[in-house]
């Protein structure tokens, strides 16, 4: 009988012991990703390093966490856009809405709206990269700050990542841990899905941006067109989301379909700009997103271990008390969490965590987890837009605008950030609770 106590307080001793290591190594994480958008990967590997040393996770577990598939998409889909963005075509479409605008004030909203479409299927901070001249021009030339324009573009980019499977890593994490395709992000279980509820959202969250811009109502000053480089990444773009829709309906189950496809273009393009274009060796490769996607790579180890020391049940039967069984309020909760803390923290480490969390509280519940896992991921896409630190694309928006001369302060980012935000979450969080409650 003390033998048998020994080794119960023995065993109990090391789940507190692995509870507390995994607990505190994903927040330090956390909060290092918070407060400093450098070397977000080695941080992330630093904390794998610290569970496996402490063999809080094995090396095999680590290994067997990473889901490929994800990588997979999202290496592909990066290279991709970085190629569409290299042939200007994005430059030139929002050249030719500028000239074809009755207003700078509706010019400025044409830009945002472009932006916002282009991140769907391209990476937010190159979208904003790209866009971000166009606004600088016309503010320029009307002589007014560029501080509200820089800002429109920003979140607008940042919603609509949300709408397809390659917009944003949250997208891609979703699809991963529901099984979700290309095809479920517009219609799934017969029902509209989140495309059509982004789409809404950033219609409707327009209003807000010429709102801010309404007082601009000079003529829109004349814009040199950019010359397109060439044609086919747009072709590229084209086959690959062309590719993605026609694998899901034929072979919806296969586990790594998504990400082969998005590999399979993303090497295509890779290969004709380093044989055709002759940048230099390599060049495409060298300026590939690595510290992103080490950071996907590491933010899986981090989340198994939260989930293998039972810290992930735990935060769901929390949650399932606290809600008492109520679909709306655990709905509300889980979507209007994650835009607050997304405000903050970066939304990959909280959307991997989270989404486990809302399937455990659904499935306790008796109810289809998909709307607390749509809430989770309209809610942390498009809280970052608050702050000019809860999205890489804001941080960009906010170091141009510092570079160009601009005094722009915190206060100037959330003044459009905060009303955009709850228009677009609560215009989303609406569509999905009417079609999926």
């Amino acid at each position: 009988s003390l033998i048998y106590c020994l080794v119960s307080c023995s065993s109990r001793k090391r789940v507190l012991t692995e509870k507390f290591v995994a607990g505190f190594t994903f927040l330090a994480v956390s909060l290092f990703l918070a407060i400093s958008h450098k070397y977000r990967g080695p941080a992330v590997w630093a904390g794998t390093l610290i569970l496996l040393i402490t063999g809080t996770l094995g090396p095999i577990s680590a290994f067997k966490s990473i889901n490929w598939n994800v990588m997979g998409i999202f290496g592909g889909t990066y290279l991709v856009a970085e190629l569409f963005i290299y042939s200007r075509v994005p430059a030139r479409l929002a050249d030719g809405l500028v000239a074809r605008s009755k207003n700078a004030a509706m010019a400025l909203v044409l830009v945002c709206g472009l932006s916002g479409l282009i991140s769907a299927f391209c990476e937010n901070v190159a979208t904003v990269m790209i866009v971000a001249p166009v606004a600088m021009v016309i503010a320029r030339r009307l002589k007014v700050s560029a501080i509200p324009f820089l800002v429109g573009i920003a979140v607008s980019s940042n919603l609509q990542g949300a709408a397809t499977l390659v917009g944003d890593p949250p997208s891609m994490l979703l699809a991963s841990y529901s099984g979700m395709t290309f095809n479920h992000f517009f219609f799934f279980q017969g029902k509209p899905c989140l495309f059509f509820a982004i789409e809404l959202a950033a219609a409707v969250s327009l209003i807000v941006l010429y709102i801010a811009f309404r007082k601009y109502r000079q003529p829109v000053p004349r814009i040199e067109r950019e010359p397109i480089l060439s044609m086919v990444p747009s072709w590229l773009l084209i086959g690959m989301v062309a590719a993605l829709a026609i694998v899901s309906f034929i072979f919806p189950d296969f586990e790594y379909g998504t990400g082969s496809v998005c590999m399979l273009f993303g090497a295509a393009g890779t290969i004709w700009f380093e044989t055709r274009v002759k940048k230099g060796t390599f060049s495409l490769i060298k300026k590939f997103d690595w510290d992103t996607f080490f950071l996907l790579m590491g933010i899986f180890v981090l989340v198994e271990a939260l989930r293998a020391v039972g810290i992930i049940a735990g935060l769901a039967s929390f949650l399932a008390q606290m809600t008492r069984g109520n679909t709306f309020l655990a709905y509300n909760v889980v979507t209007w969490t994650s835009v607050f803390f997304s405000a903050f923290v970066d939304n990959v480490p909280y959307v991997t965590a989270m989404l486990p969390v809302g399937g455990m509280l659904a499935a306790s519940m008796s109810i289809s987890p998909y709307l607390l896992l749509f809430g989770i991921v309209i809610g942390a896409s498009v809280g970052g837009n608050i702050t000019p630190i809860g999205a890489a694309a804001n941080i960009v928006a906010f170091g141009i605008l510092k570079k160009a001369g601009e005094n722009v302060t915190f206060g100037h980012f959330v003044k459009i950030g905060l009303p955009f935000t709850v228009v677009a979450v609560a215009v989303a969080y609406m569509f999905i609770w009417f079609f999926w409650r």
